[in-house]
């Protein structure tokens, strides 16, 4: 297991560390020179992609180059941001991570072919997601509380899918378990649609996932939503209670995403990115499509997303001590 905790600092470090040279001040009044590719390591139509998107949209109009959205899901991340890593540090290949690529999966794999302290130049947060507990609309369970009731009468029995070991589907159901003291059974997948299906099937009892990615199944009457994880209701659907009401512990799973160059791209050129990414968010249209897809728009500074991951580091560390998380 990496020495995860010190992220914040080596990644401080190594922003401060970017020189502003004549040749990188010029390269930054000329950025983009070419099409801007934005990886995204989750499939088309989920939360970081939707956003990605829209962002990509407004800067494209500002820059006069293209934007492009490039998604390779699968293994939480680690495929995508081990190919970024290798890209120019030119500011043309960026990368949208998220709470697994950037704070867990240097937790739990030994032999991560990357170290978002080391290869990463951070650039800003995006957003903030609520998760829904769902189950199939045919599921026994009728609450939140008869599910971990379940749990903590069958250790291990009860089911639950996510998108991959570390990845924020998995971590936020595993506080939930920590919150509750119970054990769970984790059922993983590589892509959401399958894990949508699994659980409208029943084959798996639930999941976690955020109101737009699980729209569909909720209105076409396939899967129904025990309970919000957030201390209020959602403004989009109020009809679906907080965990608390429903009896379950005072959880919150709020996953997080980020957008992060690759180490070594001029300081000057990651400012003309921040920039541009911050008046990108706060546009309206941009921001209009973020909220209607049931987002919270959050802009941060490089330190602001980097304090975000420590604490993300800190927090998760527990559950892979405990073995709730599994590693290499």
């Amino acid at each position: 297991m990496m020495d995860a905790v010190n992220t914040r600092r080596r990644m401080l470090v190594a922003l401060a560390g970017c020189v502003l040279t004549p040749s990188a001040a010029v390269a930054a009044a000329a950025f983009p020179t070419r099409t801007v590719r934005i990886v995204v390591p989750y499939s088309v139509g989920i939360g970081p992609d939707l956003v990605a998107r829209a962002l990509a949209e407004r800067l494209a109009q500002r820059w006069g180059q293209p934007v492009i959205v490039d998604n390779k899901p699968g293994a939480s991340g680690i495929v995508a941001f081990s190919e970024v890593r290798n890209t120019a540090p030119d500011g043309h290949t960026l990368f949208v991570g998220d709470t697994a690529t950037l704070a867990v999966n240097p937790l739990i794999h030994a032999s991560l072919p990357y170290d978002p302290a080391r290869d990463l130049a951070p650039i800003s947060l995006l957003f903030r997601a609520t998760f829904l507990i769902l189950v199939s609309s045919k599921n026994r369970y009728a609450t939140v509380a008869d599910l971990l009731a379940d749990a903590r009468q069958q250790p291990n029995k009860v089911s639950y899918a996510s998108l991959g070991n570390g990845h924020p589907t998995q971590m936020a159901v595993e506080t939930l378990a920590r919150a509750a003291n119970v054990t769970m059974l984790h059922v993983p997948f590589k892509e959401a649609g399958a894990l949508f299906t699994a659980v409208a099937l029943g084959d798996v009892d639930f999941t976690v996932f955020g109101l737009n990615s699980a729209s569909g199944y909720l209105k076409g009457g396939k899967m129904k939503a025990l309970a919000v994880a957030a201390p209020a209701r959602l403004t989009e659907a109020p009809e679906i209670p907080t965990i608390v009401e429903v009896g379950g512990p005072a959880v919150e799973m709020r996953p997080w995403a980020a957008l992060v160059g690759v180490a070594g791209t001029p300081s000057a050129v990651l400012a003309t990115i921040h920039r541009e990414v911050i008046d990108a968010l706060a546009a309206p249209a941009v921001r209009g499509r973020i909220e209607a897809a049931g987002f919270e728009v959050t802009p941060s500074t490089p330190q602001q997303l980097t304090a975000r991951i420590d604490v993300d580091v800190k927090l998760y560390a527990a559950l892979v001590r405990e073995g709730r998380v599994r590693g290499d």
